[in-house]
């Protein structure tokens, strides 16, 4: 038997809402178009937070690495001889891939996990965030995310699998579309933001990317009309992109002050933030009189900032201090990359490129943040639910 309505979302990892209104993405289909305030941080920041409708200072995440000496799982590669020099073998992409998948099957991690460029040798000073899978019942527990209300709710849904490619995920909503069993599903595509941190100067390249997502979008109102079901089909995104406009050598500067790392200070460089904590006294005034808005173009992320934004940490988790750079500038060498891109996010949410963006074929609220989408979803859920048990 068919369901009597039908709700979708796409979550469409870094579609702006620059982009959107410079490609006119999918205007005729989706008349409700609304921009919404990013979440501070990354995508590892802003999934969780969309998943749940919790601030990071409630479900835990922020930064994928934060200080925890005593708790770290990486103790083991102290006692790997494995050099920092950028050149180094272990030091390329695919090879540190293939560690980062060799590390994940050792612990059991099943969330995404990457260990990026950091330092072999600094790593038993961290613990990492996304241990478990976010999108899975229990994923964020004791938080409760979307799965969690799905299974609750007793409905017929759907969730892609983030590892699969957007093209198997799209193919796979499809049939299930075409079989008309689903109340609910939650369409996963990732790769956007991928073209977009190498290719946001290419309109070509991301022309082609937004008609291979349109492409399949008709093709699922299509399968709605042509089964004469009644649906709803919303696109949410995380954040937008900024394009690079410089960079800092951070790290320098502040490994030029003298002090030890593990014993004065730990600090873990993002691409658009560093992350410090102070271990002993004298330590916080020579990185800070080193690192501040007079030498680095940014700021010192405020109490009243970290309160708005709901990354404020009683336990300094993410750091005693978050210094942010200003759109466009990009930390290079960072622990995340040794080179720039093109185009990065992780900027203050205010940022015009940062904005993200909620598209609907209905009349929804507007939303103020990313956040926001799970009310949304929620409500969509237990409207399907009363329907299907009246």
């Amino acid at each position: 038997m068919k369901a009597k309505r039908v709700e979708v979302f796409m979550f469409i990892d870094a579609l702006g809402w620059e982009i959107v209104n410079r490609f006119n993405f999918l205007s005729d289909e989706f008349p409700c178009r609304y921009p919404a305030r990013m979440q501070f941080g990354y995508s590892c920041t802003a999934i969780p937070t969309i998943l749940s409708g919790c601030r990071p200072e409630e479900h835990g995440h922020l930064s994928f690495y934060y200080y925890d000496k005593k708790d770290s799982p990486f103790k083991i590669f102290k006692f790997l001889p494995l050099s920092n020099h950028p050149k180094a073998p272990w030091n390329r992409g695919r090879v540190r891939g293939w560690i980062s998948r060799i590390f994940r099957a050792i612990m059991g991690y099943t969330g995404y996990f990457q260990l990026y460029q950091m330092p072999f040798d600094r790593l038993k000073y961290f613990d990492y965030c996304e241990k478990n899978d976010l999108f899975v019942p229990n994923g964020m527990a004791p938080v409760r995310n979307l799965a969690d209300i799905l299974e609750e709710s007793g409905l017929r849904y759907h969730i892609s699998n983030w590892r699969y490619k957007e093209e198997y995920n799209f193919s796979l909503a499809e049939t299930l579309m075409e079989k008309g069993e689903n109340d609910f599903y939650f369409i996963y595509a990732a790769e956007l933001d991928a073209l977009l941190h190498f290719k946001l100067l290419d309109p070509e390249a991301i022309r082609k990317k937004l008609d291979f997502y349109e492409t399949h979008i008709r093709k699922m109102l299509e399968i709605f009309r042509n089964n004469g079901q009644d649906f709803s089909f919303t696109i949410v995104s995380d954040h937008g992109m900024t394009p690079l406009s410089g960079t800092v050598d951070m790290k320098k500067a502040v490994e030029s002050l003298g002090l030890e790392f593990g014993r004065d200070y730990v600090a873990c460089y993002d691409s658009t933030m560093c992350h410090m904590w102070f271990l002993r006294p004298g330590a916080r005034e020579k990185i800070m009189g080193a690192v501040n808005s007079e030498t680095f173009p940014g700021h010192y992320v405020s109490d009243d900032e970290k309160k708005r934004y709901g990354i404020d940490f009683k336990d300094h988790k993410y750091g005693d201090e978050i210094f942010l750079l200003n759109p466009g500038v990009q930390i290079v060498p960072s622990d995340m990359g040794l080179n720039p891109l093109p185009g990065m996010h992780g900027f203050l949410p205010e940022d015009r490129d940062s904005i993200a963006v909620l598209l609907s074929t209905s009349d929804v609220k507007r939303p103020e943040e990313v956040a926001d989408y799970f009310s949304l979803m929620e409500e969509r859920i237990q409207a399907l639910r009363a329907e299907k048990n009246s």
